[in-house]
């Protein structure tokens, strides 16, 4: 599919009655199709991979095409000035976490943008370093624990950050390290507990369902399966 072709099809696929719905779930509403993300994978995967037009895409400013962008560029071309360019014109959660899930987390740049980005003082520039440490936690399965436990000063750090959405990923970045192994829960654990006697509102509030979900027995037999 050509850029004109997925443009019509995004417009024959547009719900304005589920816009309402997109507002409550904190989607900016006035770029946006309000066609939902199976229906994107399908046009996706009629797409391929192509790294000019999912630049085309991200550049027409819609909900729908930076989605797509993310789902249909080729991380190895990816530079890391693009990330940083599109990370900061980032303006609600959803396309900072589908870009990081789809995109960013496949690129050789990961790594590096979560030091990087954890400081940018931007909410959903920062929120995405965590959001690419808690996709890197489950999907870079041949990583060395090292590479996760290299996070942990950045978490204890940010834990006192008291905006919704990146209190929201460091809590999400800590819980799936936890979930990686019996040695990572160990030591995230640790983590949550060093984080709850933090005098911080946001502290506490990671800490605690981290902790929760963690020394669950849930948690524990799902690692102790994979031992």
């Amino acid at each position: 599919m050509n850029y004109y072709e997925i443009i019509q099809k995004l417009e024959s696929l547009s719900s304005p009655e589920d816009v309402e719905g997109m507002v409550r779930f904190g989607i900016n509403p006035k770029k946006t199709y309000a066609v939902r993300i199976p229906e994107l994978r399908k046009i996706a995967k009629k797409t391929g991979k192509n790294h000019e037009l999912a630049a085309k895409l991200w550049e027409a400013g819609y909900r729908e095409t930076r989605i797509l962008a993310c789902m249909i560029d080729d991380p190895k071309q990816v530079t890391s000035s693009q990330m940083d360019k599109w990370a900061a014109e980032f303006d609600y959660w959803e396309i900072c976490d589908q870009c990081c899930m789809k995109l960013f987390s496949k690129t050789p740049h990961a790594y590096e943008k979560v030091f990087q980005w954890s400081q940018n003082e931007e909410e959903f520039i920062k929120r995405s370093a965590f959001a690419l440490i808690a996709v890197l936690a489950v999907h870079d399965k041949k990583a060395a624990d090292e590479k996760f436990e290299q996070f942990f000063p950045l978490i204890v750090r940010e834990a006192t950050d008291n905006r919704n959405y990146v209190k929201k990923g460091v809590n999400w970045a800590l819980r799936h390290i936890g979930k990686r192994n019996i040695k990572l829960n160990e030591k995230s654990i640790l983590v949550a507990v060093e984080i709850q006697k933090i005098q911080s509102k946001s502290a506490k509030w990671i800490a605690s369902p981290a902790l929760r979900e963690l020394q669950s027995e849930k948690v524990k037999e799902k690692l102790l399966k994979k031992v």
